[in-house]
């Protein structure tokens, strides 16, 4: 059976981000994740996060002006001093909140570089970044993000994943299988689950097309879960998702899962 860990970045909106914590263990869940951390200090969310006794499963490598439109540091040639300076920020965060998984953005397709060369430093950046993680124990996740909600991604598609992973050859980068952007791009969600799961280092869930709760919507994740025990995936499962309404409200879901 799945654990779930609640996306706070978009879930309990309803409370000021370092209360989150605390809701989402009233909640019943046992970790939590987020995007961001860097608006607030290291030792207020480390605080926040021991006070309500939750593992943090996952959280981002800043990934550039998210506002102005950015999307990661990763894959643009000439962010490489950037990346590396957000790289050892994430670290320091990772270490101080006890978080041994990092999703490293790739960012937007540039103008100012071809393809090939946003592949080559992506793999060369990773390949750095799994270096200094080893050391802290810490895995390094990919993500191919839907073309509809974020235009001109670089990362896409499974299988564009999964060569920048051979590329890289490193044991503690991984993919981040997100089964909201995984059925708006490819569908045949059970062929990818349990063909993708040698390379899985983390899943999450939303519904499509609101990306709301998991009771909503087109996919089956009663039928879904079962897949992913099947795959042999261990780790928590996120849950990225909108809640429709009042988080609590839309909680029923979870109920036979955690109870």
């Amino acid at each position: 059976m799945p654990k779930f860990a609640a996306n706070l970045t978009m879930m309990f909106n309803e409370y000021a981000f370092l209360d989150r914590f605390a809701a989402a263990r009233n909640a019943g869940f046992q970790a939590v994740e987020f995007l961001f951390p860097y608006d607030y200090p290291k030792d207020e969310v480390a605080d926040a996060l021991q006070h309500s006794g939750l593992e943090l499963s996952l959280f981002n490598v800043y990934a550039g002006d998210w506002q102005a439109g950015e999307r990661g540091l990763a894959g643009i040639p000439s962010e490489r001093g950037r990346f590396i300076e957000a790289l050892d920020q994430a670290m320091d965060y990772a270490t101080a909140l006890k978080c041994e998984k990092l999703h490293v953005m790739a960012g937007l397709v540039s103008r100012n570089a071809t393809m090939e060369e946003q592949d080559k430093c992506l793999v060369s950046n990773l390949k750095y970044a799994a270096e200094i993680a080893r050391e802290v124990d810490i895995t390094l996740l990919i993500e191919p993000l839907n073309n509809r909600d974020v235009p001109g991604y670089f990362l896409q598609y499974s299988s564009q994943a999964r060569d920048i992973l051979r590329k890289v050859d490193a044991s503690n980068v991984k993919y981040q299988l997100d089964i909201y952007h995984l059925q708006i791009m490819e569908g045949d969600l059970e062929r990818h689950i349990l063909g993708l799961a040698d390379i899985t280092g983390h899943i999450q869930i939303a519904n499509v097309p609101m990306r709301s709760e998991p009771d909503h919507g087109e996919i089956n994740y009663n039928y879904i879960f079962d897949l992913i025990d099947q795959s042999g995936y261990e780790g928590f499962v996120g849950c990225e998702y909108k809640p429709l309404g009042k988080t609590e409200d839309g909680l029923e879901w979870l109920s036979s899962y955690i109870y």
